[in-house]
């Protein structure tokens, strides 16, 4: 989780000071939409829709994954306390 995030900042860091060396205006066109700005604007807004992006895609797969480990967490607690009960039992048997 660390790793990740040490070099997610790295990457953006290096992504911040590539966009600031390319400063030139470009002209971005889709469809009939046309923009112009400077490359370090646009390298800018491309990395944050792409960072928005990524985000959504793998945002069901984690909310998935949570939903697994607390249904766990809540099976290993009711066997616990299965285990527990069937040691009082065989204590009092015994």
């Amino acid at each position: 989780m660390q790793l990740g995030l040490i070099l997610g900042i790295v990457c953006a860091i290096g992504t911040v000071i590539f966009a600031m060396q390319n400063i030139t205006p470009v002209t971005v066109t889709l469809g009939f939409w046309s923009f112009e700005g400077s490359l370090a604007l646009v390298l800018l807004v491309t990395l944050g829709l792409g960072a928005l992006i990524a985000g959504l895609i793998s945002s069901p797969a984690m909310i998935r994954r949570q939903w697994a480990v607390a249904r766990m967490g809540r099976q290993v607690a009711d066997l616990e306390h299965r285990l527990a009960e069937q040691g009082r039992r065989n204590a009092e048997l015994a």
